[in-house]
């Protein structure tokens, strides 16, 4: 069976991801993986500045060589969250496209769910389960309900890490005051996933990628599989507690903290611990796998 070269870039608010294969259609084999944060959210979601714009040029620039080493033949490329809200999203896409020669397809939240879930049932293995997958972008955060068999209920929700920092963490550290305006900002905006989770008897959160990377390293007692690492709930307040007050200089001293994650980690936190307080979860699971696996999958079936 003849092999192919595919590969999928998902260009994020925060961080750009390039994931190439080689595959027969039976199986397949990793070429390359590589991510680049760019955070084109940084002056803003609501136009990217010239800084962050010249950085995701220079991104797709530099991923576009590596495609051409690989000797890749099929290309898929998808924006979300900033290159759908920013005024000059448009322009990036067309600048892309003239000056690179990659074609970028935006896709809305509803599509983004649904791939994240494609994606994350590669990693993880479900029995009768329900979990909460949630993916946190820097523009967007995707929840889905779901079990192995099907999805009950996805939406998307523009409180990105990158909006949120720049509306309420202002302090250094993040002040009480802060947080209380941010977890009654969740409140307000998550309403249609709070009203649905009363339906159903969540199990797990699963965490796609991000800030759960980060819980993955920061965690000692995660229990570790192939694609993906389970551990239970309590694990997590200690972790919050270390991290929800300190300084920025304090989070980039932390080896456990990526750098380039040190500034919105506080707020990502946050996020995750306002999820959890609505539920009655026994773990947090975080998959190796999201949305550019699903998107790989179903390039591989065409």
């Amino acid at each position: 069976m003849e092999m192919k070269k595919c590969a999928v870039i998902d260009l994020g608010t925060n961080t750009f991801h390039l994931l190439a294969v080689e595959s027969n259609g039976t199986s397949q084999e990793q070429l390359h993986k590589e991510r680049i944060y760019v955070k084109l959210a940084e002056e803003g979601i609501e136009t990217i500045g010239e800084a962050p714009f010249r950085r995701g040029i220079e991104a797709l620039r530099s991923f576009q060589g590596t495609i051409e080493k690989l000797g890749v033949q099929k290309i898929k490329a998808f924006g979300t969250a900033a290159l759908r809200t920013a005024s000059n999203g448009p322009l990036f896409v067309e600048e892309v496209k003239n000056r690179i020669g990659i074609n970028i397809e935006l896709i809305p939240g509803k599509e983004e769910a649904r791939l994240i879930h494609k994606g994350v049932m590669q990693a993880i293995t479900l029995q009768d389960e329900k979990i909460v997958i949630m993916d946190i972008g820097g523009g967007s955060v995707e929840f889905i309900i779901a079990d192995a068999h099907k999805v009950y209920w996805s939406e998307s929700f523009p409180i990105g890490v990158a909006v949120l920092f720049k509306k309420f963490h202002h302090s250094n550290p993040i002040t009480k005051e802060e947080l209380g305006v941010l977890e009654k900002h969740l409140e307000k905006q998550l309403q249609p996933f709070i009203k649905e989770l009363k339906k159903h008897d969540i199990d797990a959160l699963v965490g796609a990628s991000g800030t759960f990377d980060v819980l993955g390293t920061a965690l000692p007692n995660f229990k570790k599989k192939k694609h993906s690492a389970t551990v239970e709930v309590g694990e997590f307040d200690p972790l919050y507690k270390s991290l929800v007050h300190t300084t920025i200089e304090e989070r980039l001293s932390m080896e456990t903290i990526p750098n380039k994650r040190a500034d919105m980690i506080v707020v990502a936190m946050e996020l995750i611990r306002f999820v959890i307080r609505k539920t009655e979860i026994k773990n947090i699971i975080v998959s190796s796998f999201a949305m550019k696996e699903g998107i790989l999958e179903e390039l591989l079936k065409e």
